[in-house]
């Protein structure tokens, strides 16, 4: 266990995104409020005016502009930052794929909020998920502890890989919720994230490069291998830096974390906040006899599929929970994904999806044991009918 000394502060998963940039004094921070994002950056611009972060503010006129001001001062060298939620995250579309096609190191907050229409401000997956394709590596926090924590190692996970990173956490839920949330001091925090080190920069002009040139189908797919290689691999730098930030703190970051699913028979796979509602879920179906588990993903891109074989293999039976609607594709996004790295185990549990929490819709411990239970049946014949299922949706 680290001996740094900590301090511990009452702050809401905003507030905690918003003190770890102050710590780590990025060089450029652009972005355009939304809610429920706008706290965020209300809090950091208020360190800018005094003068407690030397961080140029760029106040632009949307989140598009946001990301292209993002790529441009990456480009040139430095430490970007911004963060969005929502409407605004897909008006930045085109950019992100900019942004991770240049493998610029841009570290995003993104609070994610349902998407529109019908208009709701409140807090889904439905934006995170929209851009997990696009080349960002994708980090999910359960609470503000974690979204602090997050944000620090996304720095350095970024500018080890030359890819940019979103942090995402659940809107309202976690970003208006005040919490204690251990900090560290900023020297240590400032250590710990390094100076920004760039084997280039578009501003050095004792070595010009071209950033941005056209590229045909003579040499583009051989590009995008390259940068599909550089998400791949990017899984051991993700794991060393999760170990270095144990240190410092006696915090675990991996690519997922399970809660009592060693010996579990029944498991649900999440990620993001309902992950401490189905823990506590959990321990009253334990006391009741029920061997129940949580696998909680914390990295999303890179999928952790390897991990997630292992940690689910020969259970009777496995929910997906998608805080986002699949669209009449097989089940949510995460669905997809899991069911689909459990396809060639020959002990592959029998799996089903659940969509829930849409727009913000709460989850409650008494739905997360409705799922366990519906396992029950599941588990016992090992068939599965009505594999999409609503949880908490007006019948």
């Amino acid at each position: 266990m680290s001996q740094v000394a900590k301090e511990l502060m009452a702050l809401t998963g905003n507030e905690a995104a918003a003190y770890a940039m102050r710590q780590i004094n990025p060089d450029v921070v652009a972005a355009y409020p939304i809610t429920p994002q706008t706290e965020l950056m209300q809090t950091f611009a208020q360190y800018v005016a005094d003068g407690l972060v030397d961080t140029e503010l760029v106040t632009v006129e949307s989140e598009h502009s946001a990301m292209s001001a993002c790529v441009g001062a990456a480009a040139a060298g430095a430490r970007t930052m911004t963060a969005t939620s929502s409407q605004g995250l897909a008006l930045m579309w085109e950019v992100l794929y900019i942004a991770s096609g240049l493998r610029l190191p841009i570290v995003m907050c993104v609070i994610n909020r349902a998407l529109s229409a019908p208009i709701n401000i409140h807090g889904d997956h439905s934006d995170a998920m929209g851009a997990r394709d696009s080349g960002w590596i994708q980090l999910f926090c359960e609470n503000a502890q974690e979204v602090y924590d997050n944000v620090l190692q996304a720095v350095r996970i970024a500018e080890e890989v030359f890819l940019p990173v979103m942090v995402n956490y659940d809107g309202f839920i976690i970003s208006h919720g005040v919490e204690v949330v251990e900090t560290l001091p900023k020297e240590v925090v400032q250590a710990f994230v390094g100076e920004r080190k760039t084997p280039y920069k578009l501003l050095d002009v004792e070595h010009p490069i071209t950033v941005g040139a056209l590229d045909l189908q003579d040499y583009y797919m051989e590009h995008k291998r390259a940068q599909s290689e550089a998400m791949r691999t990017a899984m051991p730098t993700i794991l060393k830096i999760g170990e270095d930030f144990e240190k410092l703190t006696g915090r675990r970051y991996e690519a997922i974390e399970t809660y009592r699913l060693d010996d579990a028979e029944l498991a649900i796979v999440a990620l993001g906040s309902t992950c401490g509602t189905a823990k506590d879920a959990i321990d009253e179906l334990r006391d009741e006899g029920l061997k129940a588990g949580l696998l909680k993903i914390r990295v999303f891109r890179p999928f952790p599929w390897k991990y997630i074989q292992t940690a689910l293999r020969g259970k009777k039976a496995v929910a997906v929970m998608d805080r986002a609607e699949g669209m009449s594709a097989v089940g949510g996004p995460v669905f997809h994904e899991v069911r689909s790295c459990l396809y060639d185990l020959g002990d592959r549990p029998p799996i089903v999806n659940y969509i829930y929490g849409l727009g913000g819709r709460d989850v409650s411990i008494e739905d997360i044991k409705k799922v366990f239970n519906e396992l029950v049946p599941i588990a016992e014949t090992g068939k599965v009918e009505d594999f999409y299922r609503y949880l908490g949706v007006r019948e």
